[in-house]
């Protein structure tokens, strides 16, 4: 009998992995340093891990991929669709609009809080036989023969080894494993840092998307569920990048208004006026990219194997066509009755997936370097660039297919 593939992070990415395999009748054990809450109420968990304040663009790719696991129909019950999106900056003349309609499809993808994300795809892993999930374990070792590898990690008290021929680091920005193998990366700190949080307007938000760059940094609004019974939605989520050093100016209760004035002044009254404003969170932004994302047996995944800044909502869904690839190769060794740990087969993924990888990374990066500076001859370029997008044909379609992840 194979021995089940070790996945060690259990956040969005490590669960949707965990279930993609396991349709396919692979044996996994995953392995995940935070005690999950106990949660029978209906309402979404505790904040905790990745399934924290913010929340995630599913792009029509990733919508696509839930659907095959069968679990869109239950995802789809606290997401909401985007069917426009307006970019602008604050300050110039330039804008952009992308239509759902006028690209042909219903939308560009969904909106859904990582909270309810999270506790649909916990729900699903624990009901899968072909998953043994292992919460609140810390592994504190890792290493790797010709034939296996192996972990020991800590649970309470207890120290306990786990090996398998195959091992899937999901465990994060800082991955313990990715540094237990010696695998280096290349870093770059932003020096910026994102203010998440939930709003209301007095407009509803009728399923559009802003991206507004601002002197403060980028500043995204994106469309929520409505509250139950409501007919339109006035929720809206807001991910704002400031400047590092900066962020506790808007933290904290006392500066509510401070914080729903600002975003007044950045946005105008294109969403009305900003009534309500939930607790913000901050989260420093760096752009971290592995050397490598395989060593021996050992396949680094999600945020262990890069981390992008949030600017073009792309990080998640990055990470998704990495597991699906990753899942059609594994499965196709499973089927063959291989060895799924194989070395070339797994170089052959990473060289598969290259090409992807690289043109979102280069796209969000020069998306950040590139409104972020405040040179009056850029931002006149910058302007003229958004007219064009907006006129010359086929612009929009290039992009949209892009940013829907439908061209890899």
């Amino acid at each position: 009998m194979q021995q089940p593939i070790l996945i060690v992070g259990g956040g969005m990415v490590g669960l949707s992995l965990a279930l993609m395999l396991a349709r396919q009748g692979i044996a996994i054990r995953l392995l995940e340093a935070v005690k999950y809450p106990e949660n029978t109420s209906g309402e979404p968990d505790t904040y905790h891990s990745s399934f924290d304040a913010r929340n995630t663009a599913l792009s029509r790719r990733t919508v696509q991929i839930f659907s095959e696991l069968g679990l869109w129909e239950k995802l789809s019950q606290h997401a909401t669709p985007i069917l426009q999106v307006n970019i602008s900056e604050q300050g110039g003349f330039g804008k952009a609009r992308l239509q759902a309609h006028e690209e042909k499809v219903e939308s560009f993808g969904q909106v859904i809080e990582n909270a309810w994300l999270g506790r649909v795809l916990l729900s699903e892993v624990g009901a899968n036989a072909n998953i043994e999930l292992v919460d609140g374990i810390q592994v504190t070792s890792l290493q790797q023969d010709a034939g296996k590898v192996w972990v020991t990690a800590q649970q309470g008290s207890e120290q306990l080894e786990f090996q398998s021929g195959l091992l899937i680091a999901a465990d994060g920005r800082d991955s313990f494993c990715r540094k237990a193998l010696g695998i280096g990366v290349d870093e770059h700190d932003y020096q910026q840092v994102a203010i998440v949080t939930t709003v209301q307007t007095s407009k509803p938000h009728g399923q559009v998307a802003f991206e507004r760059f601002s002197k403060n940094g980028p500043l995204a609004l994106l469309p929520l569920p409505g509250i139950t019974g409501q007919q339109d939605s006035y929720r809206r989520s807001v991910v704002w990048t400031v400047e590092k050093g900066s962020e506790q100016q808007w933290l904290g209760e006392h500066n509510d208004q401070q914080f729903l004035q600002a975003l007044q002044h950045t946005y105008g009254n294109r969403a009305g006026e900003f009534t309500k404003t939930g607790k913000r969170f901050a989260y420093p932004l760096s752009q971290v990219l592995a050397h490598s994302q395989v060593s021996g047996r050992v396949v680094l995944m999600g945020n262990a194997a890069h981390t992008l800044h949030p600017v073009a909502g792309q990080g998640f869904n990055l990470c998704m066509r990495d597991a699906h690839v990753l899942t059609r190769y594994l499965t196709e060794q499973y089927q063959a009755g291989q060895d799924m740990g194989d070395n070339v087969r797994l170089k052959h993924y990473e060289q598969a997936r290259l090409s992807d990888q690289k043109r979102v990374i280069r796209f969000c990066d020069s998306v950040v370097r590139g409104f972020s500076n405040q040179n009056p001859l850029l931002k006149l370029a910058r302007n003229t660039g958004l007219v064009a997008f907006d006129v010359i044909p086929g612009a929009k379609q290039l992009v949209a297919t892009y940013a829907m992840g439908l061209k890899v």
